[in-house]
């Protein structure tokens, strides 16, 4: 049992509807349904009457929805709380997702610490299941996380746009490409990604759907060594070139969305050094800096 599953049994009290609770907090309805049913066998009873038709709460259901609600309200309180210690010591917990802002990570920091001076930065790795909800949480102050779109309790401010690349083996007939199409890669095998939002399924999958084979990839600076490793094809951002290089594989740019990178925050979250890490974000989206790069042969 943890906080997330908690918050959606009191999301599914309020909707009564498996597929509206889910998309309240940007997962998939089956991942959402299979965590009420987990939460049911651990506590050994029914929380919701199901039928093709209607969800209801159980007499069992209520109590656990109550206790939850208080559970919540005092673990968002401890939340606060904590930040309020940290704001005053300075410390702000940056949680990045893979190359995060590759070269204008510089720039991000310049602004941060010109408006906050003093303000300590530490480092959490964020994965592409938890990039979301460890600052929905409170786990990190700012998420440099994959941009797909507007999401409950963030705020998000992209801040680096980079050409969508296919990562192939060094061996393969791929590797010496100028430019791919989805026709190109349709059919072969690749790293499929995890991450329980479903429109990050949708920018990975385009159309691979049948093709996406082997170990699930929930880091992405994990993919060039998982593809020298599996000889199977992975999905990367073009900076990448630079930030995750790999001997044995070739970075080829590949039609299709780019990978978008967003500074988030929490919505509710107005401290002064999270004000400071927002303008900064917005002077830094409007940087020039170095050109993205789309392409390695070395």
């Amino acid at each position: 049992m943890d906080v997330d599953v908690l918050r959606y049994v009191v999301t599914l009290s309020e909707e009564l509807h498996f597929g509206r609770s889910a998309a309240r907090h940007y997962v998939a309805e089956g991942h959402f349904g299979r965590r009420i049913r987990r939460l049911e066998r651990e506590l050994g009873v029914r929380l919701f009457d199901r039928t093709t038709r209607r969800v209801s709460v159980t007499p069992a259901g209520a109590r656990v929805i109550a206790h939850a609600r208080t559970t919540l309200a005092s673990f968002d309180s401890l939340v606060e709380a904590v930040r309020g210690v940290e704001a005053d010591g300075q410390v702000l917990r940056v949680g990045v997702l893979g190359f995060g802002l590759a070269h204008r990570w510089r720039t991000l920091v310049s602004g941060i610490v010109a408006a906050a001076p003093g303000v300590r930065i530490e480092y959490e790795e964020l994965d592409l299941m938890d990039q979301y909800d460890a600052v929905r949480s409170g786990d990190v102050d700012v998420g440099l996380v994959h941009h797909l779109g507007g999401l409950d309790g963030l705020v998000l401010q992209p801040v680096l746009s980079t050409p969508r690349v296919a990562v192939v083996p060094r061996t393969s007939p791929l590797a010496d490409a100028d430019r791919l199409v989805e026709a190109d890669v349709a059919d072969l095998p690749w790293l499929p990604m995890a991450g329980a939002d479903p429109r990050l399924a949708e920018w990975a999958a385009a159309g691979r759907q049948g093709g996406r084979t082997g170990p699930v990839i929930r880091r992405p600076a994990a993919i060039p060594t998982a593809v020298a490793t599996s000889g199977r094809i992975g999905l990367h951002g073009a900076v990448a070139v630079r930030y995750c290089s790999h001997p044995e594989v070739a970075f080829v740019p590949l039609e299709g969305a780019p990978v978008d990178v967003a500074v988030a925050t929490g919505r509710h979250d107005d401290r002064p050094v999270i004000r400071a890490v927002r303008a900064a974000a917005e002077a830094t989206a409007g940087a020039r800096g170095p050109r993205d790069y789309s392409r390695s042969d070395t």
